[in-house]
């Protein structure tokens, strides 16, 4: 750096962060980390929860919509986690839930809202560990930094 260059305050941070919340431990803590990290940036925090379509896969009606029910009852309980922690913080913050495959819809969300970083919390299933994650998946997307919190 010469002589005389400064750094431009308060635009070196992250504006937008997206963390991918499911009501796991992991999650959890990766929103509560995310939700100090805009407070501290002063960024705006969007949490996304995707209800996987493969669960709904080879179900009866009945369950489908069982499953279905269950999903938005889990969207409706992480809506209210989020708003309460983002109120608590004092950090601006969004609530999305989406249906699909948990990688493509985090993807697709985290370019729709021009994310500057990623934030997962560690996957617990051990099937992961031997075929991938979400969290690999994403930092091999290497469209974002991606945090994975354990």
């Amino acid at each position: 750096m010469e002589t005389g260059e400064q750094f431009e305050l308060g635009t070196d941070g992250p504006t937008t962060l997206l963390v991918a919340v499911d009501g796991s431990v992991t999650s959890l803590r990766a929103a509560a980390y995310a939700a100090g990290l805009a407070r501290r940036q002063g960024s705006r925090l969007v949490a996304v929860y995707v209800q996987t379509v493969g669960a709904l896969a080879g179900t009866s009606a009945y369950a489908a919509q069982a499953l279905r029910e269950g999903a938005e009852e889990t969207a409706a309980e992480l809506r209210g986690l989020v708003e309460q922690a983002a109120r608590d913080r004092g950090v601006r913050a969004g609530f999305v839930s989406r249906t699909g495959d948990p990688f493509t819809e985090i993807a697709a969300l985290a370019d729709e809202v021009r994310a500057d970083g990623v934030l997962v919390g560690c996957s617990e299933k051990l099937g992961h560990r031997l075929l991938g994650s979400l969290a690999v998946r994403l930092v091999r997307a290497g469209r974002w930094p991606v945090t994975v919190v354990p």
